[in-house]
């Protein structure tokens, strides 16, 4: 990870197919296209590949979130579970649609912790939403009980897992609705974009007309298309599909290149002690985009943490002080920071995160490194960057 690193031929030829057209939208301008129709080849690969009835491309892992949560039918006060530690596209998505965030603890596995979903759950929730963060996922079994228990909907978030599984299903393919991220740096990349699947034919249904100012896409004449209800433009462009469909034939390649690197990578750090590794739960693979350790101590991490960036050890993430990924530094959530005025019933139902009590995810993130998998690393590369590690932790715990 990422996709980007290995751009080649295929990326090139894709994309050329498309200026050669001169037909950069993916709807219409039929008699333009010269058959190239990138979007719905990409759709019918990830369709395949994901083992799901509907695949629909968005411009964004984030538009893909929030189309599926209005496709859903969720909206104005509705709740929303999602973990701490996550992208800020999670809560973005929900409050997009005037829905209400409920933050909630992760566990060793590094995502939602079913017994704090349990007890945050009221009347007004109609969403789980776990995000298989860093490569691996949430404790779908569990969720999924507890969704059937509830009647609640599932919505993976698997922006960041693509090809990775649980019990033989693809992530993202399993709950209700799934999201994958095709953004600049995932394991496959469109440059920008991102893709909604469903087995659910209304959901399909609603997303694709959403998508697109409310277009019902019948018939081949763009200006004859009737607006069954209110949309708006989350489309992706042929060029962006069409990288895309050029990296999502690569998959495997690249999945088998994060695989040996990270085997290598775990290897060298089992031999220490005082390293233990996230859970995965029983069943599931990760997808080895990133690997994935804690330390003893918050001290000792961050200690550890920068010694491995000033021995050159680069693409080591100390999640615990990001802004981007955990809950310490979502000020603009907590102060509800906005352009616009949010709605007064969002405002009112969302919890006081500024003082909310999240010690069991400070718990976990607080002694966690997270190391990009790189692709362009060779092996050699690889037992260097392993001894370096080595060394630092060894030296620093």
């Amino acid at each position: 990870m990422p996709g980007f690193e290995l751009f080649g031929d295929n990326e090139r030829k894709q994309v050329q197919d498309v200026l050669d057209s001169g037909v950069l939208m993916r709807y219409g301008f039929d008699g333009n296209r010269q058959g190239h129709w990138k979007a719905n080849e990409l759709e019918a690969a990830l369709s395949e590949r994901m083992q799901g009835k509907h695949v629909h491309l968005l411009s964004s892992g984030t538009a893909a979130l929030t189309v599926a949560l209005a496709s859903a039918g969720v909206g104005a006060g509705d709740e929303v579970i999602m973990p701490t530690f996550t992208f800020v596209a999670s809560f973005e998505s929900i409050l997009a649609i005037g829905a209400v965030p409920i933050l909630v603890d992760v566990d060793d596995t590094l995502t939602l912790d079913p017994k704090a979903v349990e007890k945050a759950i009221t009347e007004r929730t109609k969403v789980i939403m776990p995000v298989h963060m860093c490569g691996s996922m949430a404790d779908l079994g569990a969720l999924q009980a507890i969704c059937n228990k509830h009647g609640i909907l599932l919505l993976e978030d698997a922006c960041q897992a693509i090809g990775g599984s649980y019990k033989g299903k693809p992530l993202g393919g399993i709950g209700d609705l799934g999201c994958f991220s095709f953004d600049y740096v995932k394991t496959i990349t469109c440059g920008e974009g991102g893709a909604l699947i469903t087995n659910n034919e209304l959901y399909y249904e609603n997303a694709h007309k959403y998508s697109d100012h409310g277009h019902d896409h019948l018939g081949n004449d763009r200006g004859a298309e009737h607006h069954p209800f209110l949309g708006y433009n989350f489309r992706i462009s042929e060029l962006n599909a069409a990288v895309g469909l050029a990296q999502v034939s690569r998959l495997n390649e690249f999945l088998a290149i994060q695989q040996r690197n990270y085997t290598i990578l775990r290897a060298a750090l089992s031999n220490i002690s005082e390293v233990t590794f996230r859970r995965v739960p029983e069943g599931g693979e990760e997808n080895y985009s990133f690997l994935n350790f804690f330390l003893p101590t918050e001290e000792i991490t961050r200690k550890v943490h920068q010694g491995l960036g000033t021995s050159g050890v680069d693409a080591c993430f100390y999640w615990y002080d990001n802004n981007w990924h955990y809950y310490r530094k979502w000020g603009h959530l907590t102060n509800l920071k906005s352009l616009g005025k949010l709605p007064k019933e969002v405002v009112d139902a969302l919890p006081d995160y500024a003082n909310a009590d999240f010690s069991n995810s400070d718990h976990w993130i607080g002694r966690t490194i997270s190391c990009l998998i790189k692709l362009s690393w060779t092996e050699d590369e690889v037992q260097q960057r392993a001894e370096k590690m080595v060394a630092v932790i060894k030296e620093l715990v």
